[in-house]
């Protein structure tokens, strides 16, 4: 049998552990604290990893395993490595692909805050130096890889608030050129839009709480690599302890099996309200890849193969401030403020405030995120419910 396509793999990939004299149709839970075995020898050699096993749910578990062997397969991966969070599987990344005491990294200068203020704050302390940049500027990533000796180089597929979209291939390639790794945080993407361990990254790494699992009820992450990187992630987790919990991966698992049904809706309802928003007279300017105008357009659509632009989108409410913004989102009725994305609902967040809150003012500016930004993304909703309670909280 050829390979399943991407939609047949989301369902199937990761189930049907053999269970014994059984096989279960769906993966079960497995909430053990320990796992035994009837030979001690069986114990010595799981223990030292010279042998596939489960022993302690801090290393893995059964229920972990099959939801890093479903991303895995969705991403193109060797493999997976599963996290309590997003941000745990960031920082487990760049600890694995070299992040130390007297190393630097460059990253996008429009990267998540969380991301920004980890390595502004915790890894400098550690004593790594970070230079951030553009990363749509290719001269200026490769010169600042170059001139700081940089081993890692750190991206977002579609950068979080602004949407830029980044030129992975060409990005892999400068990066291995100057002997760093390539890190990509393709949580916006999904890797129904894009996988980029086929374009050359090195790490690929999801906040699974986002698209992943869809439904705004787990929290979770995931980093998809080659097997040698997956030792090293989970040699590092096992002193760590960031490890995905059982009933998470359970319901990640079970997000996963939806995520081509939910995006295709959630990308159609984004590019239908990027449009909506780009026309309306309180509406300064919109941030969305499937724009025309958009400086990314080009790119995405031939990275994207046509499936879409993402399901999140930024806008600039004409002369807000802060509290013009607020109020905006208090308005909204079926659109929800909550600090997230991703999710089966319709989500709208303050990036001043939220998102980049741990960034200065000074740091907003120079990355270009005014008071005025509000972050959106798009539900499964009906489109014209969406656009009508926009349009009534605009109006008001």
């Amino acid at each position: 049998m050829t390979r399943p396509s991407f939609s047949t793999r989301a369902v199937h990939a990761g189930e049907r552990q053999p269970g014994g004299e059984y096989t279960p149709v769906a993966s079960p839970i497995h909430p053990s604290v320990g796992y035994t075995y009837e030979s001690m020898d069986d114990t010595d050699t799981v223990l030292g990893s010279q042998k596939a096993g489960f022993i302690y749910p801090r290393y893995t578990s059964p229920t972990v395993h099959a939801f890093e062997q479903a991303v895995a397969s969705l991403e193109n991966a060797p493999a997976a490595q599963a996290y309590a969070s997003g941000m745990a599987a960031i920082h487990a990344a760049l600890l694995a692909a070299g992040a130390q005491n007297g190393s630097s990294m460059v990253a996008a200068l429009d990267i998540y805050g969380a991301t920004y203020s980890l390595l502004k704050n915790l890894f400098a302390v550690l004593g790594v130096t970070s230079r951030f940049v553009d990363a749509a500027d290719l001269p200026a990533v490769e010169q600042a890889l170059q001139t700081s000796q940089a081993n890692i180089l750190l991206v977002e597929t579609i950068s979080n608030p602004l949407l830029k979209v980044a030129d992975l291939p060409r990005l892999a390639e400068i990066a291995h050129r100057q002997r760093a790794s390539l890190l990509v945080d393709n949580t916006f993407a999904t890797p129904y839009l894009f996988n980029p361990l086929d374009h050359g990254a090195d790490y690929v790494i999801h906040s699974a709480t986002k698209y992943l699992s869809g439904h705004g009820d787990v929290m979770a992450g995931v980093v998809a690599t080659s097997e040698e990187n997956k030792k090293k992630l989970y040699e590092t987790n096992k002193m760590i302890g960031a490890n995905l919990g059982p009933f998470e991966a359970w319901l990640a698992l079970r997000g996963l099996k939806t995520l081509p049904l939910r995006v295709r809706q959630q990308f159609s309802n984004a590019g239908q309200i990027a449009q909506w928003l780009a026309k309306h007279p309180k509406i300064a300017k919109v941030n969305y890849p499937g724009l025309d105008g958009h400086p990314g357009k080009q790119l995405a659509a031939q990275m994207f193969d046509g499936k879409g632009f993402g399901g999140v989108l930024s806008f600039e409410i004409r002369q807000a401030d802060q509290a013009a913004a607020f109020r905006f989102m208090e308005r909204l009725q079926l659109c929800q403020a909550a600090t997230t994305l991703g999710d089966v609902y319709t989500l709208v967040l303050h990036p001043a405030t939220a998102s980049h809150r741990s960034l200065s003012a000074e740091e907003r500016a120079r990355i270009g995120i005014p008071d005025g930004l509000v972050r959106l993304s798009a539900g499964i909703e009906d489109i014209e419910d969406i656009l009508a309670d926009l349009q009534q909280a605009l109006r008001q």
